[in-house]
């Protein structure tokens, strides 16, 4: 068997306290996580974190910083993650706009209400991603370089 990993990216998006979440279907579940997805061919790590988030919340966002980078391996697959996430300001909500297939909705919820439902996250990563945002962990979007 041979190592594969899935590169994904990740917006955390504060509003008045309270984080941008996505509940989705995954493995017959009802799951928490940031909006979040792979990371597609012929784009950057800030356009897929901006299009993911937008597909699955209808918000557009614009990414200010990186967070940190995420390496998770779930027990249950032959397969990781590596995550991509970035601190995101909100700019504008779309309503209107059909989410992705398996996006049942869009929800803000403090850290707290986070904390109670934790065994609903996708990942550990949804959480340590809060806590490194509100730790005030952000490093310069510089450090991600795109080479042709």
């Amino acid at each position: 068997m041979s190592w594969n990993s899935h590169i994904t990216v990740a917006c955390v998006v504060e509003r008045e306290g309270r984080f941008l979440l996505v509940e989705e279907q995954i493995g017959g579940g009802l799951v928490l996580n940031q909006p979040a997805g792979h990371w597609d061919e012929g784009e950057t790590l800030l356009e897929a974190a901006r299009r993911e988030t937008l597909e699955e919340s209808a918000w557009e966002v614009e990414p200010e910083a990186l967070i940190g980078i995420y390496a998770f391996k779930p027990a249950d697959l032959d397969y990781g993650f590596l995550r991509v996430a970035f601190a995101a300001r909100p700019l504008r909500h779309h309503p209107e706009r059909p989410l992705d297939h398996g996006i049942e909705r869009a929800v803000w919820l403090s850290r707290d209400e986070l904390q109670a439902c934790a065994g609903r996250h996708r990942s550990p990563m949804v959480l340590q991603c809060v806590d490194d945002f509100r730790s005030g962990r952000r490093y310069p979007l510089e450090l991600i370089r795109h080479l042709a």
